[in-house]
């Protein structure tokens, strides 16, 4: 019986264990794949969290008329949407990229397919077939890895997208996170950037010629690389004819209205004044939690002046230069020759100040009952061991005060600080807002003790004010999006250092100075009014100083590591140059 039983087992086929193994191995096989894509699902940040990504507060300055100069911390344009844009504008977009957007799902099995026979056509990736929710899911996450768990994650991402949102709804978020230019994020900011205009203001052809970009955003730039983008711009409008979004003519008129795009502005210009007014903000309101525009004192025309004409002078040298009105209102600030060569700001930065320093120790002359025609003696003179020699070691005997200031003899200065005091001096400097770093020694009466060149021209802007008192400010008023006002400026009343005499008096030396004969000479123009130069000890940094009816202008010359400068360059040469290049 036990025999029969067994010879009643039929032995298992060899195509049954076949099917069996492949069955638990496919069955292994999606078991395994539903894990590895729960793991990389459970890996994702929130989805939430990635569609309202925060950024810093942008900073938006504007100059003293009001007019933009430049936006920091701004990755992002204004957002955009498919209700309020011109159709034209979102046509081209998904004429070129995804002519079924409208009518299919995450993806595209149309053109996935074609994409594959094309790129095994040509042995190569030649064309992509990802829709535009698939590039929303790129764009949202900004991650340029090829990994399968990132390509997981896309398709997770897109499935998402299409469950959540309607097909307008997506194509805003691709329009407003896709990346054409200098990593700014947005069809608006590249429209801004591109063509000076937001988007929402694209004619037909800057919108092919902006749907053009999506391939490849460098490549097929209309600043960069014209003559690409204008070819595939008229792939672009053939396409949104052939689609049905604009008829033939429309096509042909802005196929012949094809133009590079200006670029923007070079910022760089302003980059120097930005980084100060950025300091000056976060001491008037503190921590940013909005967007704000800052409305600053600047005056561009002269800031690109400035811009242009210093390099053209300095040579291998740096420079820096800063311009106020009487009142205090900066106008210009240059830190440097090239801000993306250094962001080290020279118009900030302590230097010697040499003879620009002296007419602060006229000043207590001045005061004390001398005038520009008081004969003083210009000879060698010491105090302790301070022994300094005039420029030229020549000394030229009894001259009147407007003489010594004209020739910034070194002497003189000496003397009459032996005679009125050095303290009196230091509380002169103080009561013109410069005095509470200088050094109590006999040298800061040369211009030994730094300063830096705002504060430099403070003392001068002083002087040009009549006497009364002057505190340098950048920002006029900050404003929120909103258009609530965080911060305006509330002028205080000045107060009255210098008498009108002394200011008379003083005002006739630094018209001396630019005179012939003078050491800045050089600086003289139809509208100068008055000035001084300085030179360091071996000629370490050479400044020059001067107003004209309409602002005061000081700029410095020499190198960041202090090392001297050629014997030839002071504050009467290219400093005073620099300043007459400007102000004529």
């Amino acid at each position: 019986m036990a025999r029969d039983k067994q010879d009643d087992k039929k032995p298992v086929s060899f195509k049954w264990r076949m099917f069996v193994w492949v069955f638990n191995l496919l069955l292994v096989a999606i078991v395994g794949v539903v894990l590895y894509v729960a793991v990389i699902y459970f890996q994702m940040p929130s989805l939430d969290a990635i569609l309202n990504e925060t950024r810093a507060p942008a900073i938006v300055f504007l100059d003293k008329d009001g007019n933009e100069i430049r936006t920091s911390n701004k990755i992002m344009g204004t957002p955009v949407s498919v209700e309020a844009l011109p159709p034209h504008v979102w046509q081209a977009i998904v004429a070129i990229e995804d002519k079924r957007f409208f009518n299919h799902g995450p993806f595209d099995g149309r053109s996935i397919f074609r994409a594959i026979i094309s790129n095994m056509i040509h042995g190569r990736f030649a064309i992509g077939g990802s829709s535009i929710t698939q590039q929303t899911a790129k764009n949202i996450f900004l991650s340029r890895e090829k990994k399968i768990s990132r390509k997981v994650q896309e398709l997770i991402l897109s499935y998402w997208l299409e469950n959540r949102f309607n097909k307008n709804q997506i194509l805003d978020l691709y329009m407003n996170r896709v990346s054409l230019v200098g990593g700014m994020r947005g069809l608006d900011a590249a429209a801004r950037i591109l063509f000076q205009k937001s988007a929402s203001e694209l004619s037909v052809a800057q919108a092919a010629q902006m749907a053009a970009m999506l391939k490849a955003p460098t490549t097929y730039s209309p600043y960069r690389h014209p003559n690409k983008n204008f070819e595939r711009a008229r792939v672009v409008l053939t396409e949104m004819v052939r689609q049905g979004y604009i008829d033939i003519n429309t096509a042909r008129v802005a196929a012949s209205e094809l133009a590079p795009a200006p670029g923007a502005p070079d910022t760089n210009l302003y980059r120097y004044w930005t980084d100060f007014v950025t300091d000056e903000l976060k001491s008037q309101i503190g921590i940013m939690e909005s967007d704000v525009y800052v409305y600053t004192t600047l005056d561009t025309k002269l800031q690109n002046k400035i811009t242009k004409i210093m390099p053209k002078h300095i040579g291998v040298y740096q420079g820096a230069a800063v311009a106020l009105n009487r009142d205090g209102a900066i106008r210009a600030m240059v830190g440097g020759a090239d801000y993306q060569s250094s962001q080290f700001n020279r118009a900030t930065a302590r230097r010697q100040p040499g003879s620009a320093f002296k007419p602060v120790v006229y000043l207590v002359a001045l005061e004390n009952g001398m005038t520009p025609e008081s004969f003083v003696n210009d000879s060698p003179f010491s105090i302790g061991d301070y022994n300094p020699k005039n420029y030229n070691e020549k000394y030229y005997g009894d001259i009147t005060l407007a003489t010594a200031f004209a020739k910034s003899v070194n002497s003189v200065p000496l003397k009459l600080t032996a005679q009125y005091g050095l303290d009196s001096v230091l509380a002169m400097a103080g009561r013109l807002g410069v005095g509470n770093k200088l050094r109590r020694e006999y040298s800061t009466v040369l211009g030994a003790s730094e300063m830096n060149l705002l504060d430099l021209t403070t003392i001068y802007a002083v002087i040009w004010n009549d006497g009364n008192s002057v505190r340098p400010y950048s920002i006029t008023r900050v404003v929120n999006a909103r258009g609530d006002v965080l911060y305006a400026r509330d002028p205080s009343d000045s107060i009255q250092i210098l008498s009108p005499d002394t200011v008379k008096f003083i005002k006739e030396l630094l018209s001396d100075v630019i005179k012939p004969g003078g050491t800045g000479h050089h600086a003289a123009a139809q509208n100068v009014i008055g000035g001084k130069t300085g030179t360091s000890n071996e000629n370490r940094d050479a400044w020059f100083v001067g107003a004209t009816d309409k602002f005061i202008l000081g700029i410095w010359v020499g190198n960041d590591d202090f090392t001297p400068m050629s014997s030839k360059t002071t504050g009467g040469t290219t400093p005073a140059q620099i300043f007459h290049d400007v102000v004529q």
